[in-house]
């Protein structure tokens, strides 16, 4: 007995040496690791023979269509996550002026939070197609993502885009049901869609054994069965910490990749990415930049780091492989470069996105009433701008014109552009916009144009208007069937060349009285189409330059809508309404009422004026022809006819 004792015992205090050295050699790490992460719980190290994975983070990027409630579903996991009072007011990750006025996200944006000790960096990317260069630069971040589907529309055109982009890349994705309190709910439906996409994707067999679960971001619940939902959205938690750790390796030397820039009034610019290899301390003298056949990379200092947490930054003193970071100290840090190390610099591929597919000219403004809003006028402070822009907009191009005083933006889309002038506006600039149109290539040969996929979802008694305005635009049907789900709608979905889905937005809802619902994205490049009618009615413009007035407006106004009220300044050829036939028509609205000693009955009878049209940059750059430009000041958005405009058409007269 007692040699067993004694065995046993000499066991014991062998076994619990080994735990006490593996135990301390964790916390060494993890302390360091704490310090860096902000983590409640030490580091955890899975380790293989050739890599480890980081036990306490995962790094997730929301992406869905626009409007399926992705943002309010990420705002609701914040809010739960425990760091904040329940009657404490968050900010909504929409923190930008024009996301909260147009409802959709334009920039992506990262956020943390802490579940059950492990570390979760969210990346809330936008929705819209023509922003989809921020969803390709992210997905260099992330390691999984939560594809978010709306429970009664199921997947949509942008939802093929963005999960295209993920598997691409091999991440695995979660599928979130999103507004499943809907009535309308159809959760079985929308998963069998969901399942379809993914094989029409080529996914693999462990990205096609998707997890689903079923939530409701509004009122911040979820649950793994559509009819038994959670009081919160644990759930979620618990599928997310299921997702691919983030994969490290301690052998190799500094990598972080950097997928978006950002600016502080004291800080300078800083660079957000991804520590994909070693660690990153502050001080650190590092090289950066991007492969090139010269092989010169820049030499730069790293200032300060910080993590997420939470909506906000945490400063610390190093961050480790997997963690995203924010990084000071390196004035012209770029997307896509790579901060390396000094002694072993491997730089990563650069982050790559789809060419944009249209243009504008943006240039100075001349018009008579220039100068009197906007302080920032000159081409070269409008040219600094626009450059700029490039270090942040990776899908943006800008190009220098023949003309001194003119320059031409690419992007992905009319918004993508609209957003990028109106924020100028903002900003104090004046400018003149030309109407926009598509990048051509040619493709073995054959001069080819962009389409674009359209999915239109409208009352059956309007599908008929709908079909002859696309098809009038050189769209090509693909499918036509009730839209399911929906009595009395019908789905459409068409091929239709971009320039052809320039200023169509309006026409379908006037001709649906404003019922249809409509989706597109970039689909690809085919052989050009022949002419397209973008409008079929004319302009009224004003006569003589002045301040309109009610009497004249009354005039104006039985022969088309216009855009203006009672003491605008107009000048002349500036496009004031909407001829109600073809062809454009001159009118006085300054035209005042002649004032004599004679009465008559009915002379003095009060006029009355039709409300004016809405008028804004979308709906401007929208409504332009090819010899019409639109004036943009920082309180007022204008049309006008293209100075040279009775020259051009007396050149298609003689022809």
């Amino acid at each position: 007995m007692a040699p067993t004792l004694i065995l046993f015992a000499a066991m014991f205090v062998t076994a619990t040496h080994c735990l006490s050295v593996r135990h301390s050699w964790k916390l060494q790490y993890a302390s360091s690791a704490m310090r860096a992460t902000s983590l409640a719980s030490p580091l955890r190290l899975s380790m293989s023979s050739d890599s480890s994975f980081r036990d306490d983070l995962r790094n997730v990027a929301i992406i869905a269509h626009v409007d399926h409630g992705k943002t309010t579903l990420v705002d609701s996991m914040i809010r739960q996550s425990g760091a904040f009072r329940s009657n404490q007011e968050i900010a909504s990750m929409d923190s930008n002026d024009q996301e909260r006025e147009r409802g959709i996200t334009i920039l992506a944006k990262n956020a943390a939070i802490m579940y059950n000790g492990t570390k979760i960096n969210l990346v809330d990317t936008p929705g819209h197609a023509d922003f989809g260069g921020e969803v390709e630069r992210i997905m260099n971040m992330v390691d999984g993502v939560l594809l978010v589907v709306d429970s009664v529309d199921g997947p949509k055109p942008q939802t093929r885009f963005v999960l295209k982009k993920a598997l691409e890349r091999g991440i695995r994705a979660i599928v979130v049901v999103n507004k499943i309190d809907r009535p309308q709910a159809r959760p079985d439906f929308v998963v069998d869609r969901v399942f379809d996409l993914f094989a029409e994707l080529n996914a693999d067999d462990a990205q096609m054994d998707f997890q689903v679960v079923y939530a409701s971001g509004l009122q911040g619940v979820a649950g793994r069965e559509p009819d038994r939902l959670c009081t919160d959205l644990c759930d979620l938690f618990d599928e997310i910490l299921k997702l691919p750790k983030a994969p490290v390796d301690p052998a190799k030397p500094l990598q972080l990749l950097v997928a978006n820039v950002d600016y502080d009034d004291f800080k300078g610019k800083l660079g957000i990415g991804r520590v994909v290899n070693g660690e990153l301390r502050a001080g650190d003298d590092v090289l950066y930049g991007v492969p090139n056949e010269e092989g010169a990379f820049k030499r730069g200092r790293v200032g300060e780091v910080f993590v997420f947490n939470n909506v906000g930054r945490e400063k610390v003193a190093r961050a480790f492989a997997g963690d995203i970071v924010t990084v000071s100290g390196i004035a012209d840090l770029a997307i896509g470069d790579t901060v390396m190390s000094r002694d072993a610099p491997t730089p990563l591929p650069p982050i790559r996105v789809e060419e944009p597919t249209v243009r504008m000219a943006v240039s100075v403004n001349k018009s008579p009433l220039a100068g009197r809003e906007g302080k920032l006028l000159q081409s070269r402070v409008i040219r600094d701008r626009l450059f700029k822009e490039l270090e942040r907009n990776v899908a943006l191009r800008v190009y220098e014109t023949e003309a001194s005083d003119t320059y031409e933006i690419c992007g992905r889309g009319q918004l993508h552009l609209t957003v990028l002038i109106e924020n100028m506006r903002r900003e104090g600039f004046e400018l003149m916009l030309g109407p926009p149109s598509v990048i051509e290539r040619t493709l073995d040969g054959v001069r080819c144009e962009p389409f674009e996929a359209v999915d239109v979802t409208v009352p059956t008694d309007f599908a008929s208007a709908v079909v002859d305005i696309l098809n009038r635009r050189r769209g090509e049907m693909v499918a036509m069937g009730p839209a399911e789900g929906a009595d009395g709608q019908t789905l459409l979905r068409f091929l239709v060349p971009t320039r052809g889905m320039i200023g169509v937005r309006s026409a379908l809802l006037t001709a649906t009285r404003g019922t249809m619902v409509l989706d597109t994205v970039h689909d690809s490049y085919r052989a050009a189409v022949g002419g397209i009618q973008q409008r079929e009615k004319g302009s009224l413009l004003a006569f003589e330059e002045g301040a309109a007035n009610a009497y004249g407006i009354a005039g104006a106004q039985e022969r088309g809508r216009l855009f203006i009220q009672p003491k605008d300044d107009v000048y002349r050829d500036m496009i004031v309404g909407v001829h109600q036939r073809p062809g454009d028509l001159v009118v006085n609205v300054c035209k005042t009422k002649q004032l004599t000693n004679m009465r008559a009955a009915g002379s003095d009878d009060n006029v009355k004026l039709t409300p004016p049209l809405e008028l804004n940059l979308d709906v401007a750059v929208e409504y332009i022809a090819e010899d019409e430009l639109v004036e943009v000041t920082p309180s007022k958005v204008r049309m006008l006819k293209h100075p040279q405009h009775k020259d051009w058409a007396r050149r298609r007269r003689e022809l």
